[in-house]
């Protein structure tokens, strides 16, 4: 991320936010007119997955806002869970938008419900098409000027509408201009299980961030790495780390030479903590000193984990 001034980000980001939730309510009303022109389920899948990124747009708005609040007297370690309680509603309005999609498409496959005017359901489609690619331009601008993970991962999730804008279009032009009248249902089905897999995916993440899963193994090991170049850790143990929205936590026991005054105990850990802010920045750090050989803990806690760590670190 390049140095942008903290107000600046702000405004870009704020921009980009407004500018999806605009996107969002344009393409609702004109995929809302096409969906009754049509009668397309694979046109009213497409709605829906827009009328969710709207709602979605708005919760992450919100979530983001009340994660970004510093921490106070009743939230200590500050507010970033909000972000993942924003994700688990859209999830919920995902999972049940796409049951109710699957349903119609089971109940058309075996009707007689037929769409129709299909050109104005391409028309929307590509309208659709053109103003998302003008979106996930913008966003690209804006996330290499502030490196916004917010903005990132809705740019990633407006990438996904543009093959459910290209299903619905091959939907329509499948089932009214080749003649294969089962293609419509088909292709709602198709996108139910888009959003079904998407609200999977979302769940995951967000119940991940609640339950306070551990860092991904790869980058545990590279915080280990950086402790194993200090030279006055004797031993890391218990080390556990989390992730709360845009917040990361850190915390581990640290052996060190039991001769040492508090006053050079305290000096070592501010040393330590100063050469993790520059691998990682951001991390809240929470240091335990054990003197040399001792170990309070059993199990998997217990573990010595410098070695292995030194190890890679040397590789």
């Amino acid at each position: 991320m390049s140095g942008v001034h903290a107000h600046d980000r702000g405004k870009l980001t704020r921009g980009a936010a407004y500018a999806s939730i605009a996107m969002a309510v344009v393409l609702v009303a004109l995929k809302s007119w096409a969906t009754w022109r049509t009668g397309s389920t694979a046109m009213l899948g497409s709605l829906a997955d827009s009328s969710l990124d709207l709602i979605a747009s708005l919760a992450t708005l919100a979530g983001v806002w009340i994660a970004a609040q510093p921490a106070d007297e009743d939230h200590r370690f500050g507010h970033g869970k909000a972000e993942a309680l924003a994700a688990i509603f859209q999830v919920m309005l995902i999972t049940l938008s796409a049951i109710g999609i699957g349903f119609r498409a089971v109940g058309q496959l075996f009707g007689t419900q037929e769409t129709s005017a299909a050109g104005d359901g391409i028309v929307v489609s590509l309208i659709a098409i053109a103003g998302t690619f003008a979106l996930l331009a913008w966003q690209r601008h804006v996330i290499r000027r502030t490196g916004s993970v917010a903005i990132r991962a809705d740019n990633v999730h407006y990438q996904s509408d543009l093959l459910l804008n290209l299903a619905v279009i091959a939907a329509l032009v499948i089932d009214q201009y080749l003649g294969f009248s089962q293609a419509d249902p088909l292709f709602g089905l198709g996108i139910a299980a888009w959003l079904l897999w998407g609200a999977w995916n979302a769940a995951s993440e967000a119940i991940d961030h609640l339950m306070d899963r551990e860092w991904p193994e790869e980058r545990r090991e590279a915080f280990l790495a950086v402790l194993a170049k200090h030279p006055d850790i004797k031993g890391v143990h218990d080390l556990r780390t989390r992730t709360s929205g845009a917040d990361d936590f850190a915390q581990f026991h640290m052996a060190i030479d039991p001769r040492l005054t508090v006053a050079e105990a305290h000096d070592i850990m501010d040393s330590v903590e100063e050469r993790i802010a520059l691998d990682f920045p951001g991390v809240e750090v929470l240091i335990h000193p054990d003197p040399e050989g001792h170990v309070g803990e059993v199990g998997v806690a217990a573990e010595e984990l410098l070695p292995e760590a030194a190890i890679r670190a040397e590789a």
